[in-house]
């Protein structure tokens, strides 16, 4: 066996592809982009989509790529198996509608046992095939597979509901009678079975037919080819090592938290070696998730983060490691992947200050937590059930972040049982939340043909004129369907040459109209998009009937046209003044481009305050006031990065990229439409600015005419302001509003004190009213307070003047209710708490409350429900 490193692994298998005629995708971002039915990445095909199913058509039928993917379906196995990952690399191979099944295997084959690539003993491999597939069984005994290395298995068949689908063939690789985990006669003792054995190495999946949507499977117009490798799993069998762990791609991170440990060492515990399985595997995923622009937060992809982080700790402390280190390891990750995913040690620094926050966040948590649960254990002592429901154990988990194996941990010490039952219930429960959160979005569409042969040339030449006076119809779409004319109605249309600009990069599509030589109008254009290969796709309203061949006079909306292009430059000088305000970690995360605003997402781990957006705002005003230059050279992806241009992670370059240079100011990729100088923007003024996510925030702009429209709205708002506050000039408004407040400061001070004088008055005739119940003194009875404040303060003079022991009180604020009660410290020692109380008598007021078991309050929505709280105070004094 040849002794390679991952990196080393990675490379030969996209160069081995390479040297097939594949183009070598690049990893794409773990966010996925306009795919709703995915919350990550978690396949290579999955970034394949628009190819598969002919929205799309790649320059390069053949396609290789080392995808990072996540998959979070099951995470409390992470650790305790051999193969489970949270975060992976999935090698993949990829023909669209060019090569099939001999192509596939054959080259399979050379890849795995040629001594110039893996090199790996033909007798150690063994393929399972579909049964109804003996195209793939030839192919296999064709390369030189032994009849009895091949087995036919019922589900080889990939298939993932509406799209393409077909069967598939596993590739496995015997690791020797050292790994055998079973009987010789166990039924599950073959490769394909549940066994550690035989490693599943490979996965190709032969995709010839369109499951349709009434169930039946017809052959696809196109097949393709959709394989799957997993890289930690062959790094295992290069590097001999018993699990996917004891490699390069994850000893570092182990070693790391030994050292972090001080005493505990892997190998030593299986128990414990869990825990260091745990925190190398989740150190990945958190790192690679938060360096892709995914934050900490309660829902979504930010609520896996935070879920892994929480695991990460808890195993931690198993470990003996007390306070924040999980952090520490993001360095280490960004060092073995170095070599694949350079960005991810240059934003080291970042993500670890994103992780050792929720850290701390988290400890905080652990805290209450442990508090929660052994309130929960004395409760079932209590009651003598011994038993944690399986509510209270999915809410430590959910709510607090305890798997629920800890749970168990803490709870068998005290012989107390969880239901795991119960648990598993609500577990199920959550996840069909989230999948009906998805809703019925399709994970792959069907493939669609009818544009993916359309090549005709069409040029669009948007860039330097706005009209075009004589082109030809090239193309002509009715009812999805290719035809040769159209009479009035909808249609699509391609020409030969278009001054309109498609829809992307969140720039809208223009918007104008057609004329014929004559000069009448034949049609408005009412959206413009990409086709399959790349044309522009005019989406039209047709007056006139039009015919393939015909020559038409093509005209943009100029001043459309123009509010645009003020707007998209002026995305870029913002997307630059962000970076400058908050850092180089800030990110773009999207953006709409309209006539009459802009709309900017980007990353940012913090709250953006006033002062911040008035940096922004006026950095970007400079730039346009400046007369900065806008100037756009075409050139390749390496050149232009080389050149300092600022390219968007999500996005895939061609061979041919323009770069937008502002001055010296901003330099980005863009293939959308620009002013010729910054001057032309005029003016730029923010509207608004908002969170709409775990750690992305969004700014809503206006530029040029919009802008001064907007200020002068304030303005004019401003001044029926100053007219009402009776201000002789707009400079004297502030003035007046803080003599304002000094009144309602001075108002507000003197009602307190009426207030609490009233309060007093009261206290001292409810505090006469006390009434012997059962061996105990009450004092129970409405007040009229200014809220719960002034209870708490009445409630503070019961006990220093020892009153009873026990009070009562309510008091209507407004149209809400509410409740104090207070048990003086010596009752509370024969077991009677104020939160037991509390908790019999808010019902009344439809409300709910706690506390300490010497003082409780509650609020509620029913005020009317007082007078029957306090009878019923009364009465649970009673039945003491």
């Amino acid at each position: 066996m040849k002794n390679l490193s991952s990196s080393e692994i990675r490379q030969m298998y996209l160069d081995f592809f390479k040297s097939k005629g594949h183009t070598i995708e690049p990893s794409a971002s773990l966010i996925p982009v306009d795919d709703p039915s995915l919350l990550w990445i978690n396949s290579g095909v999955a970034t394949m989509k628009k190819y598969f199913d002919g929205s799309v058509v790649p320059d390069n039928p053949r396609l290789t790529s080392s995808q990072k993917s996540i998959r979070t379906n099951d995470i409390e196995n992470v650790g305790k198996t051999a193969r489970h990952h949270t975060l992976f690399e999935m090698l993949g191979n990829f023909s669209v509608g060019d090569y099939f099944k001999d192509e596939a295997i054959t080259w399979a084959w050379e890849l795995l046992t040629s001594e110039e690539w893996f090199g790996w003993d033909p007798e150690k491999l063994y393929m399972t095939v579909y049964p109804e597939d003996q195209d793939a069984k030839k192919a296999w005994e064709k390369v030189g597979v032994a009849p009895d290395h091949i087995i036919e298995a019922e589900d080889n068949f990939w298939d993932i509901g509406e799209g393409p689908s077909g069967p598939d063939s596993e590739i496995f690789y015997d690791r020797g009678e050292a790994f055998n985990d079973l009987a010789e006669d166990d039924p599950e003792n073959y490769p394909g079975g549940e066994n550690q054995r035989y490693l599943e190495v490979w996965n190709i999946v032969f995709s010839q037919f369109n499951h349709e949507p009434d169930g039946s499977y017809k052959p696809l117009p196109r097949k393709n080819i959709d394989t799957g490798m997993g890289l930690e799993r062959v790094v295992s069998v290069f590097q001999n090592a018993k699990t996917n762990f004891e490699t390069d791609l994850f000893m570092p991170m182990i070693e790391e938290t030994e050292s972090l440990s001080g005493t505990v060492k892997y190998g030593q515990d299986p128990k414990l070696d869990v825990s260091f399985k745990v925190i190398a595997d989740h150190s990945r995923a958190i790192t690679f998730a938060i360096g892709d622009g995914a934050l900490p937060s309660n829902e979504g992809r930010g609520y896996i983060i935070r879920r892994l982080i929480r695991r990460a700790v808890v195993n931690g402390q198993k470990l003996g490691i007390q306070g924040p280190f999980l952090y520490k390891l993001v360095a280490v990750v960004g060092k073995v992947m170095q070599a694949y995913y350079p960005e991810v040690l240059e934003q080291s620094d970042y993500i670890a200050k994103i992780v050792k926050s929720e850290e701390d966040r988290f400890n905080e948590t652990l805290v209450d937590g442990l508090r929660l649960l052994n309130n929960l254990i004395d409760e079932t002592k209590q009651d003598k059930t011994y038993l944690i429901n399986g509510e209270d154990a999915f809410k430590l988990y959910d709510t607090y972040g305890f798997p629920v194996e800890l749970t168990k941990e803490y709870t068998e010490d005290e012989g107390i049982k969880v239901d795991e039952d119960g648990f598993k219930v609500e577990m199920e429960k959550q996840r069909d939340r989230a999948r009906k959160a998805r809703g019925n979005k399709k994970a792959m569409g069907l493939q669609n043909d009818l544009l993916v042969d359309v090549k005709v040339p069409s040029q669009y030449v948007g860039y330097n004129q706005l009209t075009v006076d004589d082109t030809q119809v090239k193309t002509i779409i009715v009812d999805n369907r290719l035809v040769q004319k159209t009479a009035t109605g909808h249609a699509q249309v391609i020409f030969a040459e278009t001054p309109f600009y498609a829809e992307m990069g969140g720039q809208v599509a223009d918007q104008g109209n057609i004329y014929d030589l004559d000069g009448n109008l034949v049609a408005e254009v009412i959206d413009v998009q990409h086709a399959p290969n790349g044309q522009n796709l005019h989406t039209i309203d047709v007056k006139r009937p039009m015919a393939i061949d015909d020559h038409f006079k093509l005209v943009v909306d100029p001043m459309f046209h123009s509010k645009v292009e003020k707007n998209h430059s002026a995305t870029h000088l913002l997307d630059q003044a962000l970076r400058n305000v908050f850092g180089e970690h800030t990110q773009q995360a999207g953006s709409l481009v309209e006539p009459d605003y802009l709309r900017f997402d980007f990353t940012h781990f913090g709250q953006v305050t006033d002062e911040d957006l008035m940096k922004v705002e006026q950095i970007v005003n400079e730039q346009i006031f400046a007369e900065l230059p806008v100037t756009t050279v075409e050139t390749d992806p390496e050149t232009g990065k080389k050149m300092g241009a600022i390219a968007l992670f999500s996005e895939k370059y061609g061979k041919t990229v323009r770069v937008v240079s502002i001055g010296d100011f901003s330099i980005e990729f863009c293939g959308g439409d620009h002013v010729s100088n910054t001057s032309e923007i005029g003016l730029f003024k923010i509207k608004s600015e908002s969170g709409i996510g775990a750690g992305t925030r969004r700014i809503e702009a206006v530029t040029s005419k919009e802008a001064f429209e907007f200020l002068n709205g304030q303005s004019d708002m401003l001044k029926t302001i100053a007219q009402d506050l009776k201000a002789p000039q707009l400079k004297d408004v502030p003035h007046k509003i803080e003599q304002l407040n000094d009144q309602v400061k001075s108002l507000q001070s003197e009602t307190k004190s009426l207030h609490a004088k009233l309060a007093g008055q009261q206290a001292d005739k409810i505090f006469e009213e006390i009434q012997e119940i059962n061996g105990k003194k009450l004092i129970a009875g409405t007040v009229q307070v200014s809220g719960m404040d002034q209870l708490r303060q009445l409630a503070d003079t019961w006990r220093q003047k020892n009153y009873s022991d026990i009070l009562v009180l309510g008091a209507q604020v407004d149209d809400k209710a509410n409740l104090i009660v207070a048990v003086a410290d010596e009752v509370t020692k024969q077991g009677i708490k104020a939160g037991d109380l509390i908790k019999a008598i808010s019902p009344k007021i439809n409300g709910g409350g706690g506390g300490r078991p010497n003082l409780a309050q509650a609020g509620g929505k029913k005020p009317e429900g007082l007078e029957d709280a306090i009878k019923a105070a009364s009465e649970w004094v009673s039945a003491l």
